[in-house]
């Protein structure tokens, strides 16, 4: 299976550099990981509704650019599913079983993504009705998707 990871920003914290890279480590024995990053849009910090809209359509511009027309897309978003750890591994088991081994993950920025990028996403998985940093996001997914890898073989994790 090949996992994208579409992430909004660069990743600068090297705690969350190592955590991801840890994981991306032991991940390598079950499925083949990439991360990629399209840089955030410039904003000040007080912006209306509009310039909000306006900086989500560029991120979500560049985040549609690097999806592939044939990749299922689970994108993150507070208001979407939640799934348990073993929902996401029975997923990922059942998206490899019928031809879907193209998954991208997609990770918006700090106001979250964009109209065009929900359209586009085949789900919408939150992962708690919290407010996370998206930096921090990514080092919770690539543990889960290990996390959910590890179950799907029947393969102990702490629980």
């Amino acid at each position: 299976m090949q996992i994208t990871i579409v992430a909004v920003g660069k990743l600068k914290e090297k705690h969350l550099k190592d955590g991801i890279e840890e994981f991306s480590k032991r991940l390598k024995a079950y499925c083949k990981l990439q991360f990629v990053e399209v840089s955030d849009e410039k904003a000040p910090e007080e912006l209306s509704a509009t310039e909000m809209e306006l900086v989500k359509r560029k991120e979500g511009e560049r985040i549609l650019a690097q999806i592939k027309q044939d990749q299922y897309v689970i994108a993150l978003a507070i208001d979407g599913q939640m799934w348990s750890s073993e929902k996401l591994s029975a997923e990922l088991d059942r998206l490899a079983t019928y031809g879907r081994s193209q998954v991208a993950f997609v990770i918006g920025g700090s106001l979250g993504l964009s109209g065009d990028v929900l359209e586009r996403a085949d789900v919408l998985l939150s992962f708690s009705k919290m407010t996370f940093p998206h930096q921090l996001m990514r080092l919770i997914l690539v543990e889960q998707v290990y996390r959910a890898f590890r179950i799907g073989r029947g393969e102990p994790y702490h629980k």
